[in-house]
């Protein structure tokens, strides 16, 4: 009979152990110019929403000018993917900074000059979704290369997201100051020079030769591999369906609805920029709870974590204060932290760094593919049932599918010493 041999808990790692990452040249450089360029593009999605508000456009247009960001975004993950795997991710990365920078320093010109139409924005906003498709399945493969101690790939995704959540923080608040002192040309242009920040710390990356993409010479052949890898992982799968339908039925609406509550109940783009920046602050204070961190299940935290995104819909539903719906935001924005560390680092841990590229590209798929279409739908579907009621639905949603998910085995029970081919 075996014996059950007491556990004896780790001691707790100093801030210096957790702070380890940082000794990676090239993680460090890769933080700085990622940082400032995050900043930017936390503020931009506020610029656009009151340019599209401020210039008479109503919720359904501001639906279809957020969705024509996500669309492009969608179909071009899969070739990013594998362009990814085949170039390795700092070539796309950098040319996605440049692509960004250039038309957010466009649009910038458009508001400026005047009045900017519906089409142009959804023009532009269409062009910044493709370098975002690039942008994302490079991001989601490059910590590897960035960090060669693989021990430190979990404190290395908490500390990038950290800086994403410290952009969320300062970013909405910032922009919404600029846009009702300056206008959101202002913001725009600010955008447009982070990414070359962030473009100039790509340029002086040294990373490693990677292992060449497998699964024939094609792209579909190579997008065939990357699909296998993909199904053979019922978490990875599983877990992607829930992010997907999340970004359909809650976040698609609160986002389109969320302003538009704000422009007519809570005081307009600085009470939004409150509200954003409380669930920034909410992920800053997540980000630095999982700092050091690596819980044993590590997908069954996450999932639970991901309860808090039902609290920011439920609070504008119900009319709460705007101290109330930046206080959801906050719990909100924990959950995302802890979400996003510990999916990311999953991923990275038992993905061979050759597919991962395409990998992250069907995982992000299957996370967005639904985005737009819920963009697109919030502000019909809340013309007929109210902005409270899509708003209720998708809170109500989220509690349900998160009690669903955490029940599933391959889900609640996944652990970090299983081995690579659970």
């Amino acid at each position: 009979m075996a014996v059950e041999t007491e556990r004896i808990p780790a001691p707790p790692r100093r801030l210096g152990d957790r702070l380890a990452v940082l000794g990676e040249r090239e993680f460090t450089r890769f933080f700085i110019g990622y940082t400032t360029s995050l900043l930017g593009s936390s503020m931009a999605p506020v610029a656009v929403a009151f340019a599209v508000l401020d210039g008479g456009g109503s919720g359904t247009e501001l639906g279809w000018v957020l969705a024509a960001r996500i669309l492009p975004l969608v179909l071009v993950l899969l070739a990013g993917g594998v362009i990814t795997d085949r170039l390795g991710s700092r070539r796309l990365m950098l040319g996605s900074d440049v692509l960004r920078g250039l038309v957010q320093a466009l649009f910038a010109a458009l508001l400026a000059a005047g009045h900017a139409p519906v089409w142009a924005m959804v023009a532009l906003v269409a062009v910044w979704g493709i370098g975002e498709g690039l942008f994302t399945p490079a991001f989601g493969a490059i910590l590897p290369d960035l960090v060669r101690r693989r021990e430190l790939l979990a404190d290395g995704n908490t500390l990038l997201g950290l800086a994403r959540s410290v952009s969320t923080v300062a970013g909405p608040a910032l922009a919404g100051l600029v846009t009702a002192v300056q206008g959101p040309a202002a913001v725009l242009l600010i955008d447009a020079l982070t990414y070359g920040v962030g473009a100039v710390a790509l340029v002086g990356l040294r990373l490693p030769e990677r292992p060449e993409a497998g699964g024939g010479d094609s792209v579909f052949g190579e997008l065939r591999a990357g699909w296998a890898e993909f199904a053979a992982r019922p978490w990875l799968w599983i877990t992607t369906a829930q992010v997907g339908l999340f970004n359909l039925l809650v976040w698609a609406p609160f986002l389109v609805l969320g302003p538009l509550l704000s422009q007519r109940e809570l005081g307009g783009a600085r009470a939004w920029g409150l509200v954003m920046g409380g669930y920034g602050a909410g992920a800053v204070l997540g980000g630095l709870l999982m700092l050091g961190r690596r819980p044993q299940r590590p997908l069954a935290v996450a999932t639970v974590a991901a309860f808090g995104w039902a609290l920011p819909s439920a609070a504008l539903a119900t009319a709460a204060p705007l101290v109330g719906v930046a206080a959801a935001a906050l719990v909100a924005g924990v959950g995302s932290a802890v979400c996003g560390t510990l999916y990311g680092a999953t991923m990275q841990h038992w993905v061979p760094p050759e597919l991962l590229g395409r990998v992250t590209s069907f995982g992000s798929l299957g996370a967005f593919v639904a985005g737009p279409l819920g963009l697109a739908a919030a502000g019909p579907l809340s013309d007929r049932f109210g902005a409270g009621g899509v708003l209720l639905a998708g809170a109500v949603w989220q509690v349900v599918a998160g009690a669903v998910v955490l029940a599933l085995p391959a889900v609640r029970d996944r652990r970090w010493e299983e081995g690579p081919d659970h």
